[in-house]
């Protein structure tokens, strides 16, 4: 997701209750699985470090995150997990890709096209509106904490390869492309600066602005998503 509808879903996920703690750990052991394809050792696999920081940020427990580093690796049998990804219009006709880590194909694209038609959407190609790019978010608090002048903070950015960068009520969003993703975090860590996330997307070249009943509705049918324990995130053409 882009901009306000994001910073809701990554402070939702982290709100969890225990009603629902079981269905999110298995949605970020998923995650952990997945990028430790490419490897188990964090320190060299970026993808699998965002991840655990993520299964550490709603405090899944660390013998989750062994196991699920081991059944990416291949030392733990069982099904494997894949990742996918359904294109769709939605809710007042805004472009979404969802993206599915799953160890059911046959369960996501069915439970995936059925929120779609429940919210007046269907799937459909959007791909071509987007492309991939880095994004990392930066809280208003830390940037307060910190006492960072954004002036001289927003030049720094862009040194460093941000080649957008958003300004909302909840903080910063600062957009990379691919090449300098991993550069802008080493950056922000010799700033001592804690990142909200940090994730390679999909970014909408044209979005759309909505009306504050509109963007209700949005936010219903991408909530409604993100309740999906297969879903692993979503991306929409909603401005930020």
């Amino acid at each position: 997701m882009s901009g306000h509808s994001k910073w809701a879903t990554t402070h939702r996920q982290k709100a969890i209750v225990d009603a629902k703690r079981g269905a999110i750990f298995t949605k970020f052991a998923n995650l952990i699985s997945i990028a430790a394809r490419q490897g188990g050792d964090p320190d060299a696999n970026p993808s699998l470090r965002s991840a655990i920081d993520r299964a550490r940020d709603v405090s899944m427990p660390k013998d989750n995150i062994e196991r699920a580093i081991k059944k990416g690796t291949g030392e733990l049998g069982g099904d494997q997990v894949e990742e996918l990804y359904y294109e769709g219009i939605g809710p007042v006709g805004i472009q979404v890709i969802v993206k599915c880590v799953t160890d059911s194909r046959n369960r996501s694209a069915s439970t995936i096209r059925h929120t779609f038609t429940k919210n007046n959407g269907s799937f459909g190609s959007v791909m071509w509106n987007f492309e991939q790019a880095g994004v990392i978010m930066l809280s208003q608090e830390v940037l307060d904490f910190e006492k960072i002048n954004f002036d001289k903070f927003e030049l720094e950015l862009i040194d460093n390869g941000a080649n957008d960068i958003v300004k909302v009520e909840e903080g910063l969003i600062v957009y990379t492309v691919l090449s300098d993703f991993q550069k802008m975090q080493d950056y922000l860590k010799t700033r001592n600066l804690k990142v909200e996330s940090a994730e390679l997307e999909y970014v909408a070249k044209e979005k759309v602005n909505l009306s504050t009943e509109e963007q209700e509705t949005c936010d219903k049918f991408l909530e409604e998503l993100d309740d999906n324990e297969d879903v692993s995130t979503c991306f929409t053409n909603i401005a930020d």
